[in-house]
Order: structure tokens, then C-alpha cells, then sequence
């Protein structure tokens, strides 16, 4: 690639390396790991928002020890107690 094009092809890599940055480290894992995560916090803050595209989907985001954990689920996941948690119109990930 030479000239415009590969300029162009720069400066999306440089906004999708500036994303990855702001947005700091994101594991995505199975439901099961999730609750996990879940069970080794007191009163987690949990962040979750459901889709309704082809069918409808569960996606939970929680934070711990620096590390933001998300997962999605075709079913409702059961929360510990002592969960809170904040309804999002949308969760997306990089």
C-alpha cells in the first residue's frame, strides 16, 4: 500500500491501538467463570444489559483487581446476593 491508502490504514490501526489502551484489560470468560469472579467479591458491581437480535442474550460486565471480566449467556444468570447491579442499554467491547 502506498500514499492516501496506506495512510489510511495507519491511522485505523493507531485508533484501535488508542481503544485497546482506554480501555484497559478486558477478559472475556464462560458464565460459569464469571460467577466465580463474582463469588470472590462482597458486594460486586455488576453491569448488565440484554440484546434482542436474532434471539435474546444476557451480557454481564463486572471489575476486579484491575481486570474487567464480561461474559453473555442465553439465559439469565442467578447473581450472588449482595450484588449490585447497574441496567445498560448496551455493553460493547473492543
Amino acid at each position: 500500500m502506498s500514499g492516501a491508502a496506506g495512510g489510511a490504514v495507519a491511522a485505523a490501526a493507531a485508533q484501535i491501538a488508542m481503544a485497546v489502551k482506554a480501555s484497559g484489560t478486558i477478559v472475556t470468560v464462560e458464565p460459569e467463570a464469571f460467577l466465580a469472579v463474582l463469588g470472590r467479591q462482597k458486594e460486586p458491581l455488576v453491569v448488565h444489559a440484554t440484546t434482542r437480535l436474532a434471539r435474546k442474550r444476557y451480557h454481564y460486565l463486572v471489575s476486579y483487581k484491575g481486570l474487567a471480566f464480561v461474559t453473555k449467556s442465553a439465559t439469565a444468570l442467578a447473581l450472588p446476593k449482595g450484588a449490585e447491579v447497574v441496567l445498560a442499554d448496551k455493553i460493547w467491547v473492543p
